[in-house]
């Protein structure tokens, strides 16, 4: 089991950042995730693995002037 955004997910070994958001039905363009605190490129979605019991946020950046 993994949280997101406070919300408990379940895990699956394999499991990266990028099946983490298609899982929670996350498409936002502009997104930051961390994972246990650390930030997380967006090039590396894919291939960021994500462990069993991680805590993870993903937060909508919002452009605008």
């Amino acid at each position: 089991m993994i949280t997101v955004n406070g919300e408990p997910l379940d895990w699956h070994s394999g499991m990266t950042v990028q099946d983490v958001l298609d899982a929670k039905r996350y498409t936002f363009r502009m997104i930051g995730v961390w994972v246990n605190d650390k930030p997380v490129p967006k090039v590396e979605f894919g291939s960021t693995m994500v462990a069993d019991g991680a805590v993870i946020q993903a937060i909508h950046m919002v452009s605008g002037g």
